[in-house]
């Protein structure tokens, strides 16, 4: 019974890797569920602020967000700059522009890490639905 358990997480998990392979992904992805996507384009990508906020480096593709473009601000919270390693931050600004694209990596996250990024961003980002270029549903933090 184990060995079949086990072929049936190898299947699983090579499910998993096949999405991602297609778009170059070659390294390895976590047994936690996938259940959000999170469209990130600052710190949120960094190694650094994965580990500390979800605990893990997280998978991600590529993508933009259309009628957006990136402003920055000072971040006064000392353990998001402590963190990340900078106190001034992109933040997203609606423009209503087709033509004004960010790019950015969506990143597949549970619904805990999706709270805990909402615990990283400071009250100056509020987190809201979008449709990214890829026609993709996902979540991103505005200003």
């Amino acid at each position: 019974m184990r060995e079949t358990d086990a072929r049936r997480r190898v299947t699983a998990r090579a499910a998993i890797l096949a999405p991602h392979a297609r778009h170059g992904y070659r390294g390895t992805v976590s047994d936690a569920p996938v259940e959000e996507l999170l469209f990130t384009y600052g710190t949120l990508r960094h190694a650094e602020v994965q580990l500390d906020t979800f605990g893990r480096l997280v998978a991600g593709e590529p993508d933009s967000l259309p009628g957006y473009t990136i402003d920055y601000a000072e971040i006064d919270d000392q353990r998001v700059v402590d963190v990340s390693g900078m106190s001034v931050h992109p933040v997203l600004r609606a423009t209503g522009n087709d033509l004004d694209r960010v790019v950015g990596v969506v990143l597949h996250v549970t619904a805990g890490e999706l709270d805990a990024a909402d615990e990283y961003e400071v009250s100056l980002y509020r987190r809201v639905a979008v449709t990214l270029a890829s026609g993709r549903e996902a979540w991103v933090y505005v200003g």
